[in-house]
């Protein structure tokens, strides 16, 4: 059993969901509509009211969580959270609230966990599809041949800001509309010749605001009560009418998300607008459910960061046979040091893989080129936290300690970081060892057990144990070499 929490910009949602045979049934869901996105202040900063209202609703979430026997959670946080320049601050807080970590995930990564909530759910394996999710800070616009994500783009508009900008005290006129639709235009138009070259079959509207303004047209009998871009245009002239967002009275909308239909409605005629959409299909899935079957692949079957450290090595012209002795060298000595957890094991071996990625910009300085590369590149499947981990791993895979000293009070991280540099060291040496004749531990101190033969064999091999005994006495760690026959 699965559960999945999205930290969204309008609402944080819940879904907990049982895979049964070959499709994932929801069990519980739950919603919180707190508008994250409108506690933003003028400086980009969430109030502290806007935090203290996601504190209680995490909470709430909390004993949610605690009545399943869940096998595996994941709490994601989106737009606000990725533009909050304070999210670091209160970030532990929420953490604590609801008792498990929250990932502030790239609005690329959205976009294909939403693709991968719509796949899962469609019969048709062989369709061409665009998938539009329109979400109270950003909107996702996603191509995919059934399984297969072709091009996923995030843009910066949402229902949030635009109802605060376009539509001030709840008006809506022609000139407000207008400007609204135009300035969505504008967020989409240089991806749009893409997109409108796509040979789709059908075009998905997977996010609530899409499936709230769907619902508004049938139970209102908007045109044929479908989601065209004719019938859109009725629903507009319908507000313009009216005037004011707490007179608009249409059945299947709740008084306080009316404002932020009437946003996602101005964004949606943009977009279809600027890609040439005639008519969208709504559909009852999309990030929540990506996140949970996300989950399930990763305990049964395919981790999606394994192809993307794949993709990444391969861009970068990582040595392979280099990359592969210092992956199964790092893990044999993780191993020896015995980390309380698994924390960081598949992180250190990504990085392991992933650790020469700087050498395509330098020989100078490779591993501080690497870090950077690994921090900042689009990595599908990994959150912001676990590709910072691996950039503090890669940094600090040679010289000084300082520069990660504070990440190395975690013992088991100082663990992944002492196996990582032991295995780039024992790679550069060039020794034909045998990987099980290492032996090193890390308690109160360092003790590595070499064999007398190899500094015969290798005469810099000294020099370099003794610059990592200096580089760990810098930061107060005793590190000595026992040399057995």
């Amino acid at each position: 059993m699965y559960a999945a929490v999205d930290l969204g910009s309008n609402s944080f949602r819940l879904h907990v969901g049982r895979f049964d045979g070959d499709a994932m049934r929801i069990v519980k869901s739950a919603r919180e509509p707190i508008r994250l996105g409108a506690g933003l202040d003028a400086d980009g900063n969430l109030t502290p009211a806007a935090i203290q209202s996601a504190i209680v609703a995490l909470s709430r979430f909390r004993t949610i969580l605690g009545q399943y026997a869940l096998d595996s959670v994941r709490v994601v946080a989106t737009n606000t959270m990725r533009i909050a320049k304070n999210a670091g601050q209160f970030l532990p807080e929420l953490e604590k609230a609801i008792g498990y970590p929250i990932e502030i995930i790239s609005g690329e990564e959205e976009g294909r966990l939403i693709y991968m909530g719509v796949a899962k759910v469609l019969a048709n394996p062989a369709e061409n599809r665009l998938v539009i999710d329109i979400g109270g800070g950003s909107t996702e616009v996603i191509f995919g041949h059934g399984q297969e994500i072709l091009k996923v783009a995030s843009f910066s508009v949402g229902t949030v800001k635009q109802s605060l900008s376009f539509f001030p005290e709840g008006r809506m006129s022609r000139e407000s509309f207008e400007a609204s639709i135009l300035s969505a235009r504008s967020h989409f138009e240089d991806a749009a010749p893409f997109y409108q070259t796509c040979n789709w079959t059908r075009v998905y509207g997977s996010s609530g605001s899409v499936r709230s303004i769907a619902e508004v047209m049938a139970r209102n009998k908007i045109g044929d009560g479908s989601l065209s871009l004719t019938n859109l245009e009725i629903l507009k002239d319908l507000c313009i009418q009216v005037g004011q967002i707490n007179q608009l009275e249409l059945a299947g909308i709740k008084p306080e998300r009316t404002a932020m239909v009437v946003g996602g409605l101005a964004i949606l005629i943009g977009v279809m607008q600027e890609l040439n959409v005639v008519q969208v299909q709504t559909i009852e899935a999309g990030l929540r459910m990506g996140v949970i079957w996300d989950l399930h692949l990763r305990a049964t079957q395919h981790d999606r960061r394994e192809q993307a450290v794949l993709n990444v090595s391969a861009a970068f012209q990582v040595e392979p046979q280099r990359a592969k002795f210092v992956v199964e060298l790092a893990h044999i000595m993780y191993e020896q040091l015995k980390p309380s957890a698994d924390t960081y094991k598949a992180q250190l071996l990504w990085a392991a893989r992933l650790h020469e990625v700087g050498l395509i910009v330098s020989q100078t300085g490779y591993h501080k080129h690497g870090a950077y590369l690994v921090e900042y590149a689009d990595m599908q499947g990994f959150t912001t936290r676990e590709q910072r981990n691996m950039s503090k791993m890669i940094l600090s895979q040679k010289g000084n300690l300082r520069k990660v000293q504070e990440s190395l009070l975690d013992a088991d991280f100082a663990k992944a970081v002492l196996a990582l540099r032991l295995a780039v060291l024992f790679m550069h040496t060039r020794l034909e060892l045998s990987l099980a004749d290492v032996r090193v531990r890390m308690k109160s101190k360092i003790e590595l057990e070499i064999k007398g033969e190899w500094l015969t064999q290798h005469p810099t091999l000294s020099y370099w144990l003794e610059k990592e005994h200096e580089a760990w006495s810098e930061i107060n760690i005793d590190f000595v070499v026992r040399v057995t026959p």
